[in-house]
């Protein structure tokens, strides 16, 4: 009987060492984190957006200076 606890012990250690030597499972996907700047993206946005209008404003207006003035001048 002194044989049956070595024994035991070995077959309880195969198992282990067997799993400690098998391929790592690869990593779980990460999340993209989730955006953190809106207020930064908001500041640099808004004068963007104001230039936008005005610029819109500015060529509606060339427009009817352009018009006006082939007005004024046709025959």
């Amino acid at each position: 009987m002194p044989f049956v606890r070595p024994m035991i012990l070995a077959a309880l250690a195969v198992p282990l060492l067997c799993a400690a030597c098998s391929k790592p499972e690869p990593p779980e996907k990460e999340r993209p984190p989730e955006p953190q700047a809106t207020e930064l993206r908001d500041a640099i946005q808004q004068p963007i957006d104001r230039a936008r209008a005005v610029d819109a404003q500015v060529q509606d207006a060339a427009a009817q200076q352009r018009a006006a003035i082939d007005a004024q001048t046709a025959p």
